[in-house]
């Protein structure tokens, strides 16, 4: 791919190829600790775009956008996280164990229409290996005011599925300025993550 990142937020590569992930999904039980999950508030569509980057040492990600269906997470996490949230009108269809997901941003062009499923067992990325490069990272960066942010990142080990799609429509990444080479997409599924995401700090 083709990017540009701040300059204090490198970008990582694999064999000298940088990669960029969307990432559609869920949020299911999303609370404050401490607190029960809020009724409607803790359920949402979301999809990400991402890429890889390693500072002082630690490999984390960098967001590129984030869109999601509900207009109190993107504005919760703008203030506190500094991140490139969007509100978008989304859904997700399931059915016969596949997955129908739909996502428009409300202002703007980034769109994503695809089906997906998985179509194997799940595994775990093994070290040395390009899923584990681009899976197994335990924080997020972020650059306010020309600072970067960390926001530590907690979660088992991903159970990754091989995975097909169709894509209907996908700007994601055009949205997000970057030039993607005309291939065949690395496809992954997971059925659930349980993921807890610390306050940011310099």
């Amino acid at each position: 791919m083709e990017t540009t990142s701040p300059p204090a937020v490198p970008i990582d590569t694999w064999e000298g190829e940088a990669w960029i992930a969307v990432a559609p999904f869920e949020v299911t039980g999303l609370r404050l600790r401490g607190t029960p999950p809020a009724p409607v508030l803790s359920r949402f569509a979301e999809t990400n775009v991402r890429t890889y980057t390693t500072v002082d040492g630690r490999p984390g990600v960098y967001f590129l956008s984030l869109d999601a269906a509900s207009t109190v997470a993107v504005i919760a996490a703008r203030a506190s996280y500094r991140l490139p949230y969007f509100r978008a009108r989304m859904a997700i269809e399931r059915s016969g164990g596949e997955i129908t997901y739909r996502s428009t941003r409300v202002r703007g062009t980034a769109v994503l229409r695809v089906r997906y499923r998985p179509t194997g067992p799940a595994f775990q990325a093994r070290p040395g290996t390009l899923e584990h490069f681009l899976i197994e990272r335990y924080c997020l960066y972020t650059v306010d005011g020309g600072r970067v942010r960390r926001a530590d990142i907690h979660h088992p080990p991903w159970d990754l599925q091989p995975a097909e799609a169709q894509f209907a429509e996908n700007t994601m990444t055009v949205a997000a300025g970057v030039a993607v080479p005309a291939r065949a997409p690395l496809l992954h599924y997971a059925m659930r993550q349980d993921v807890v995401v610390w306050a940011p700090g310099r």
